[in-house]
């Protein structure tokens, strides 16, 4: 499995999606690498990513 986007320009607005995400939880996310966040932490930031693809695809289903 590759961790390429399938639409390279999409890179930018995924990042701001993720640093949004982030800043929702409450974690700390700076441009480039984290590795220094905890699994508690990156978990944070995907669940608060898919929490919210998941409701905008419910709010477009209305």
């Amino acid at each position: 499995m590759s961790n390429k986007n399938v639409v390279p320009e999409a890179r930018e607005a995924m990042n701001r999606f993720k640093m949004e995400a982030a800043n929702e939880v409450g974690v700390n996310l700076k441009q480039g690498y984290n590795g220094e966040l905890t699994s508690k932490q990156a978990g944070s930031v995907g669940g608060q990513m898919v929490k919210k693809m998941i409701k905008q695809y419910e709010e477009s289903m209305k």
